[in-house]
């Protein structure tokens, strides 16, 4: 495998065509297709292959969990476009919660709801 297919920049390079197919033929794209019918479909298959990926994990599919993952990040990036989100949105808040205890992190969420409430 190179380097460049393995790396995370895939990601950035993924989500370049995603955002290229807005717009584009329903016909003969599956990414076209999902933009053509709205946010709350693009949701659902966000939902249905975070599904998929359990299911796998559960199983002890380990290849499973692989191909569904892939499918998940997949459409969570159709997700973040359609929400006008960037991933350097996602990785900053990322890199924000790195080394942050996940008891902390989910405490401060919940104190900033409280405060936009």
């Amino acid at each position: 495998m190179s380097d460049q297919a393995s790396d995370a920049s895939v990601l950035a390079r993924v989500f370049a065509v995603i955002e290229s197919r807005r717009g584009g033929d329903a016909k003969k794209s599956h990414t076209a297709k999902l933009f053509a019918k709205g946010s709350q479909k693009i949701a659902q298959k966000v939902g249905e292959e975070a599904v998929e990926t359990v299911i796998a994990a559960v199983a002890g599919d380990r290849r499973g969990v692989i191909s569904e993952s892939s499918d998940l990040l997949f459409h969570l990036m159709v997700l973040w476009a359609d929400c006008a989100i960037m991933p350097e949105e996602i990785y900053a808040e990322l890199a924000r919660r790195e080394g942050m205890s996940g008891l902390i992190e989910k405490k401060q969420r919940r104190k900033f709801k409280k405060n936009m409430e």
